[in-house]
């Protein structure tokens, strides 16, 4: 593949999953090369409307060599691997990614434990190289404003918030790698993890942290933030879905509801990653360093004891 030289070089894994064509979008859109992309799954084709000749891959060993050949032909460098892999892989594809000279950009969960953010900040320190977040939701202009409004008030209140997110899935969810928690780490993970990084970045340090309801299509519970008490409510089950939204066809609601007020933040969702992928590019990424609340809030939440409490009324069902 010819190259610019003066472009920024991309490599993908995770080419054939869920959240990979927002990653391609971003790297067209901020002008990337994407030179290389692996996926064990060979359906790819969503790739031929972005780049139809970049080098795929059904085999890390291939994929792996490729890239150590290009590192060692005096260019073109890769400058960032993206990460779209399965949740508990992306431990092991950020190392690849830093051992390979390169930055990582990966998809949330940045990893399942806490424990394993210190292990890749010991690799950052010693290759020199950078792991970027997505942390997508820091980014929307409405939890910018509801940041910037709880900032504002009386810092000694606390504010009442509903937090409700319903994404339905097929039968498939559960025998996909998704339905594994050893894999996902749960439902509370892998839908929600980055709703739990929004409401530390808006309402500061978690303080309590307890557990409602814990299934496999479903959870929730109740978080009390430094200015918030939260309950909140996750489910991939359709029929958890309120009347309206059933009777409408759609199969997603979020509401969150600050204060009895909804907040309003169902559009401008798949312009974030490219707006992630800009901030990267000009050194403002968000660093491992501001993953570990979320991450010790879901890794937490795998374990505690499940006791009886409200959830969202959004979540009840009609």
């Amino acid at each position: 593949m010819q190259t610019d030289q003066t472009k920024r070089n991309f490599a993908l894994i995770g080419l054939g999953g869920y959240i990979a064509p927002r990653h391609l979008k971003a790297i067209r859109e901020v002008d990337g090369n994407l030179m290389a992309a692996l996926d064990p799954n060979d359906s790819v084709g969503v790739i031929d409307s972005y780049y139809p000749d970049t080098r795929f891959f059904t085999e890390f060993e291939r994929f792996d060599r490729h890239i150590d050949k290009m590192r060692r032909a005096n260019g073109p460098n890769i400058d960032y691997v993206s990460i779209c892999s399965p949740n508990h892989l992306h431990d092991s594809h950020i190392r690849f990614a830093l051992r390979s000279e390169a930055d990582a950009i990966c998809e949330k969960p940045v990893v399942l434990n806490p424990w394993n953010i210190d292990g890749l900040q010991e690799i950052e320190r010693s290759t020199d190289r950078k792991i970027n977040t997505i942390l997508q939701l820091r980014l929307h202009p409405s939890i910018i404003e509801l940041r910037d409004r709880v900032k504002a008030a009386d810092q000694s209140a606390k504010h009442e918030v509903d937090l409700t997110y319903i994404t339905s899935r097929g039968n498939w969810y559960l025998r996909s790698w998704k339905g594994d928690d050893k894999k996902s780490g749960g439902i509370a993970t892998n839908i929600g993890v980055h709703f739990f990084d929004m409401l530390y970045f808006v309402f500061g340090d978690l303080q309590e942290n307890r557990l409602h309801l814990r299934e496999e299509t479903k959870a929730g519970g109740y978080l009390e933030y430094e200015r918030a008490r939260v309950r909140w409510f996750l489910s991939i089950d359709s029929d958890d879905l309120p009347a309206a939204q059933k009777e409408a066809g759609q199969r997603t609601f979020r509401s969150i509801t600050v204060d009895g007020s909804e907040i309003e933040f169902s559009a401008g969702f798949t312009d974030l990653h490219t707006l992630s992928y800009q901030e990267i590019l000009k050194g403002n990424g968000f660093p491992l360093s501001e993953t570990r609340p979320s991450i010790e809030t879901v890794a937490a939440i795998r374990t505690l004891p499940v006791t009886p409490g409200d959830l969202p009324e959004a979540a009840q069902k009609s």
